[in-house]
């Protein structure tokens, strides 16, 4: 029998190599292609394999690899505004190959500086002996933006300050790998290596198989379970810091949480009781033993750092000197990326390991010093001239960095002035020559510049290199478009085995023990969030129905001053909906909103939800541009609802019944019960003109219902006991409240040693009301007043959980 894969390794080549037009920069170093010509090895693999598939196919499956990021809702933020921009995630579909003898010392040279970069900060903030010593300057640390006093003295509870770096690696002219830039303050990128990963070899599946690619699962689970063991020895929980869905890398934070099953957490989700960290849960204050930060240390605690931080929580640096919580990376070692401490690595590594660096690092020269000083004004033209505690690249730094020779005169001479007077301010550094790899643009093959980013983790065995990472491709042949704010793209990473390599997953191990979390686990935060999720996704539901039954009567009337429809007008432009829009914008306020509130909790959301929720805004706002009132707006609220009903039924019936779970379905029920209230207090007015009722059971979908149930036709008193009385329907108030009633006493402290919680209690009150009343009972102001009761339960739910 012939496998799939051996149908394609047979497939003889489509037409010329897909390498014949591929030109070489003159001067530049490749990765595809060595100094002689010659296609390096696992390159000569892969475009053989593209060879086979042929223009046409390799550009379906690139096409496919965008639309599986398109639909996992990838993104990025781009700052072009006040806000920024989610931009989609732009990939470099073809992979960065890297041999594994290559790989093993890029891994050794990392370790090295990862060791080096641990000692050099313990040193900074200890016993300070490299400044007494005169390793390194006192300028470079006490005038560094990213030297952080009130850390000093403090130790890490977990003996270092260092568990999660990234390194930027460029090859040089020689064919070495070169250290560029070392992240130690939150480094990003790790998650989008890992959707890297995904949607490249959802294309390339079969080559991938072929190839002994090195897997990323296993450095993500030695890193996980190194976070876990460290928070149960003190019995709390871990969690990612973020600053929350404004970041740039905000979707990674998200992405990293879910997949390691971390908590996601703001500042504002944290409070220090008694120099300990805790997480505002709907269960109280649970404490928190590990935080991942991904904020920049400055802003973690507004009393002893930046105090006009709005994202940290006060009295967090206490924590730390307490020892009560421990912080990845500790707060401080952004100094570690200063631009000016390149010039002093080789001199450490020698003094503090004995060694050389395995990887060399650009060449460097702080201007503070009299003879660097020199060599850079007599080199200028040559140099790179930036800000010497700048924590960017070089090519990532178009206002503050430039090449010598293309300062103008009058700019360079004033320079120069500066660099004199205040030399400690600047650095030169050697110009930066990347290689090129392979990018597919136009139709084919062109090489483009490329820097790679390597991840380390402290794991219990030490530092552990991802065997893989995350590659920066240029949108051109200059350097400078290779950031992603300037049109970058990003590329997997490929590290080739000479032999079949493991499988692994983070699914349990053999004979490892399962620990379940506490339904209490849930920040105040996000449950805050759900809530209003199941709110807003409820009322917009319901106002699709109220405008599909309005425009579906406005096609067959054809005028919008009839009573029925200035009714139903006045309603709707009681909840802030212009009827005369066809697609009014209180309804994709509404849709906005919902989307706001799942963006808060991405980690808690799945792909699917996201997906559906994202394709009914974008339905809803391609609709406002589209269509008229009457029967165009008829078909579009029907579509909306459909896409509405597919979101609430992949939520319900996917969602794990958790805490998360319940508030979900408790914004839904107050919603719906609030709406459904309303609308019948409307309808069934005595000024209610004619039709009102047949409308009213159209909007609550419940005309076959009032069919089965009722042998008359519609009447006031048939229509509420219905949608207000009847516990079967599942439309009603009633039916509402009776969930309502249910999922609160589920809910922590929904009932203690017998007794009802105040929001478990206003629900039964509200539920007893409606279970002995009668149809004649709910009048318009009776529904009116039940309304409300339902928003002061609301509020009483938030006062219990939120506040």
């Amino acid at each position: 029998m012939t496998s799939r894969n051996q149908k394609t390794r047979d497939k003889p080549p489509a037409g010329p190599s897909i390498i014949a037009d591929y030109r070489l920069q003159p001067g530049v170093p490749d990765e595809m292609i060595d100094p002689d010509g010659n296609i390096r090895p696992g390159w000569a693999e892969l475009m053989s394999a593209f060879d086979r598939l042929g223009p046409v196919e390799l550009a379906a499956r690139f096409e496919r690899a965008d639309q599986y990021l398109r639909d996992a809702g990838v993104f990025y933020r781009k700052y072009d505004g006040a806000e920024g921009k989610e931009r989609d995630w732009p990939l470099a579909h073809v992979p960065l190959l890297i041999g594994e003898a290559d790989w093993s010392r890029i891994s050794a040279g990392l370790i090295q500086r990862a060791e080096l970069l641990e000692t050099v900060v313990a040193d900074v903030y200890g016993d300070n002996r490299l400044v007494q010593q005169g390793l390194l300057p006192p300028e470079l640390v006490a005038r560094n933006g990213e030297f952080l006093r009130p850390m000093v003295g403090v130790k890490p509870v977990s003996g270092h300050h260092l568990h999660f770096c990234a390194f930027e690696l460029g090859r040089g002219p020689d064919g070495a790998w070169w250290v560029l830039g070392d992240r130690a303050q939150a480094p990003s990128g790790a998650g989008f290596a890992l959707e890297n990963r995904v949607a490249t070899t959802r294309a390339l599946s079969d080559i991938y198989a072929e190839m002994n690619v090195h897997r990323l699962a296993g450095f993500f689970r030695s890193f996980r379970d190194t976070l876990f063991a460290d928070a149960r020895r003190d019995g709390g929980r871990v969690g990612i810091l973020t600053p929350g869905q404004l970041n740039e890398t905000y979707f990674e934070h998200a992405y990293i949480a879910r997949y390691l099953g971390l908590m996601l957490l703001e500042g504002e989700d944290l409070i220090v009781e008694d120099g300990k960290v805790m997480v505002r849960t709907v269960a109280g204050p649970k404490p928190v033993s590990v935080l991942w930060r991904r904020v920049d240390a400055s802003f973690v605690d507004p009393l002893e750092l930046r105090y006009d931080s709005r994202i940290g929580t006060p009295g967090m640096v206490e924590a730390l000197r307490n020892g009560s919580i421990s912080m990845i990376n500790a707060l401080g070692t952004g100094l570690l990326e200063t631009r000016a401490l390149a010039a002093f690595m080789p001199r450490l590594s020698k003094k503090l390991l004995g060694q050389d660096l395995l990887l060399p690092e650009i060449a460097t020269w702080w201007c503070g010093q009299p003879k660097e000083q020199r060599h850079v004004i007599d080199n200028f033209d040559n140099l790179l001239i930036g800000p010497a505690f700048a924590t960017t690249l070089p090519f990532d730094d178009l206002r503050g960095t430039a090449l010598g020779s293309t300062i103008p005169p009058e700019q360079k001479a004033a320079l120069i002035e500066r660099i004199r007077a205040n030399g400690a301010d600047y650095v030169g550094q050697e110009p930066v020559q990347l290689s090129t790899a392979p990018v597919y643009a136009d139709g084919r093959l062109q090489p483009r510049p490329i820097t790679l980013r390597v991840y380390a983790a402290r794991t219990a065995d030490g530092w552990t290199i991802m065997p893989g990472g995350f590659a920066r491709v240029g949108s051109t042949l200059d350097a400078s478009a290779i950031a992603m704010q300037r049109g970058g793209q990003a590329a997997d990473v490929w590290v080739l085995s000479s032999k079949p390599v493991e499988r692994v997953s983070l699914l349990p191990q053999d004979g490892q023990k399962l620990v379940r979390n506490s339904p209490g686990s849930l920040p105040s935060r996000a449950a805050d969030n759900l809530i209003w999720l199941g709110r807003y996704a409820e009322r917009c539901e319901a106002t699709v129905r109220i405008l599909r039954a309005y425009n579906a009567r406005l096609a067959e009337l054809s005028k919008a001053d009839l009573p029925i429809l200035t009714h139903c007008a006045t309603f709707l432009d009681s909840i802030d909906v212009d009827a005369a829009e066809a697609m009014p914008q209180g309804l994709l306020a509404s849709i906005d909103s919902a989307v706001h509130s799942a963006g808060q909790i991405r980690d808690r959301f799945s792909p699917d939800g996201w997906l559906a929720l994202n394709d009914l805004q974008k339905t809803a706002q391609r609709f406002a541009t589209r269509i008229k009132p009457g029967d165009d707006a008829t078909r579009a609220m029907t579509v909306l609802l459909r896409k509405l009903a597919g979101f609430s039924g992949l939520v319900h019936e996917n969602m794990y019944r958790f805490a998360g779970w319940r508030f979900l379905e408790l914004g839904r029920r107050l919603e719906r019960a609030i709406q459904i209230a309303r609308i019948v207090s409307h309808l069934t007015d005595r000024n209610a003109p004619d039709g009102s009722l047949e409308m009213l059971l159209e909007i609550a979908d419940s005309v076959m219902s009032h069919r089965r149930r009722y042998s008359v036709s519609a009447g006031t008193q048939s229509a509420v006991d219905l949608l207000a009385l009847d516990p079967l329907n599942p439309r009603s108030v009633i039916f509402q409240l009776i969930e309502l009633r249910a999922q609160i006493e589920m809910l922590p402290g929904g009932v203690e040693d017998g007794q009802l919680s105040a929001s478990a209690k206003a629900a039964l009150q509200i539920e007893t009301e409606l279970r002995v009343a009668n149809p004649a009972d709910m009048t318009p102001a009776r529904l009116d007043k039940l309304a409300a009761d339902i928003g002061i339960l609301a509020g009483l739910v938030a006062a219990a959980y939120f506040v």
